[in-house]
């Protein structure tokens, strides 16, 4: 389609998402067009949305949503900063926020970018500049890009015969950051239209995921704030092997516990010792007795970093090798002697990110292991259960809205929004008894400061209580 047919068609898909164009009360956006024959020559054509506050003409503050066209074929579509910087929108970007409504909408090709800051308007994402410049298709929009990219805060490269939802959905992100909706009609076309694009995209398969890994690793470690599934999954992979053995690190595990050790022997009337095998060891036990058969055994260990894993890994640490070729070192493990752990051994263990106190774990294992990271997301609950999923959401909202990179490994899980039945009272009892000394605790350490006042008033909200005396 030309520019002025695309330029109408978007503007009509701004009208559904309630957009009223002008100066004045009523008005909720300005829109900014230049698209002349000049602007196309010398580099500077766009068209796009900008706050009511703005000139209609001249340079503009803050956060806008444009489309930089060419004279046919395919456009970048972008989240940008007017050339005068900052004047209502700073404290919108210096939050996670806005970057992260974005991130949801993008695609993992070189056709998408995105800053990391997007306070920063200084410089630019260098990679939009460089897919613009080799792309012989989009050379008519070197010129416009080279002119804007460092006041680009997201951008996508989009072809608009083709695909037109992808421009919709960014807009209607747009629409819906600043409020356009007036009507439920107006506000559901927003979510539609956002909707549409994200089930596009590949939905989260878990336990694919750690399977996969497994094939290709052996060794995964799967971490997570509370809640989240870490173990559930665990568990439910260990279905899928012949033989499975689990055990839960804590403070006092010994390496003893885990791979063996000389212990009493209590079944005597006289003091014994005896040398006594530990779970890696059954493990590897029970993945011998099965390996000419193909068949496969699996670890689990539960909260790896709640035990001082020096200890309790020892010289074991030099057998979680995923790599193939003979070894001629051999190690004694518990009552064998080995130079590797059988290939039909696999090893899921679990991390807790929330907690702060853990043991850090050294990069020599990280090397390791592969690392997988469950984001909190809405689960169907079982027969028989019930989960609060609006509740769950607005927990989210918090989060991703204030929530540092870091901080967002300290979310609640869904498991803490579920119950056996719908009943008011017991979610109003997990809100207070469960989740808001976790908040607390979380506010005390100096996390997620930001997000005080919102915590504050959806506790009173949702449990009528005070989150602060």
């Amino acid at each position: 389609m030309t520019t002025e047919e695309l330029k109408e068609r978007v503007n009509e898909e701004a009208k559904k998402f309630g957009l009223k164009e002008g100066k004045g009360n009523t008005s909720n956006a300005v829109v900014r067009s230049n698209i002349t024959a000049e602007s196309f020559d010398k580099g500077g054509a766009y068209f796009g949305y900008i706050r009511p506050e703005e000139d209609l003409t001249g340079p503009y503050h803050d956060v806008s949503f444009v489309v930089f066209p060419q004279k046919s074929g395919s456009c970048v579509i972008a989240i940008t900063v007017g050339s005068s910087g900052f004047q209502r929108d700073y404290d919108l970007v210096s939050i996670p926020w806005l970057r992260r409504l974005y991130r949801k909408l993008m695609n993992p090709d070189r056709r998408s970018f995105l800053k990391n800051d997007f306070s920063n308007i200084e410089s630019a994402i260098p990679e939009l500049l460089e897919t613009i410049e080799n792309k012989d298709d989009l050379r008519d929009l070197k010129a416009t890009i080279k002119r804007y990219d460092k006041f680009i805060l997201a951008a996508r490269i989009v072809d608009p015969d083709k695909d037109f939802h992808v421009i919709s959905a960014w807009l209607a992100q747009y629409a819906k950051l600043r409020g356009w909706g007036t009507n439920q009609a107006q506000r559901a076309g927003q979510e539609k239209a956002i909707e549409y694009l994200l089930k596009k995209q590949q939905p989260v398969d878990i336990e694919g995921d750690i399977n996969g890994l497994l094939k290709r690793k052996r060794f995964v470690v799967v971490q997570g704030a509370p809640g989240v599934g870490k173990t559930y999954n665990a568990l439910k992979i260990a279905q899928n092997y012949t033989e499975s053995h689990l055990i839960q690190f804590h403070a006092e595990t010994s390496y003893a516990d885990f791979v063996g050790g000389i212990r009493p022997d209590l079944s005597s009337q006289q003091l014994i010792y005896k040398a006594c095998d530990g779970i890696l060891v059954e493990a590897i036990n029970a993945a011998e007795r099965v390996k000419d058969s193909g068949e496969r055994v699996l670890l689990i260990i539960d909260e790896i970093n709640r035990a001082n894993l020096p200890n309790v890994l020892g010289p074991v640490f030099f057998l979680f090798e995923s790599h193939t070729g003979e070894r001629n070192t051999m190690l004694q493990v518990g009552t064998r002697s080995v130079s590797r752990l059988p290939d039909n051994l696999d090893v899921i263990a679990t991390m807790n990110t929330a907690d702060r106190s853990l043991a850090v774990v050294d990069f020599a294992l990280r090397r390791r292991f592969a690392w997988y990271t469950i984001r909190p997301q809405s689960i169907s609950p079982r027969e028989g259960e019930y989960f609060d999923e609006e509740l769950f959401h607005k927990f989210c909202d918090i989060f991703e809205r204030y929530a540092s990179d870091e901080e967002l490994n300290l979310q609640p899980g869904p498991s803490y929004f579920l119950t056996e039945e719908d009943d008011e009272k017991i979610m109003k009892e997990r809100l207070i008894y469960e989740l808001m000394p976790l908040i607390k605790e979380y506010l005390a350490e100096g996390l997620m400061q930001k997000a005080a006042d919102s915590f504050s008033q959806l506790f009173y909200t949702e449990a009528g209580v005070y989150l602060f005396e």
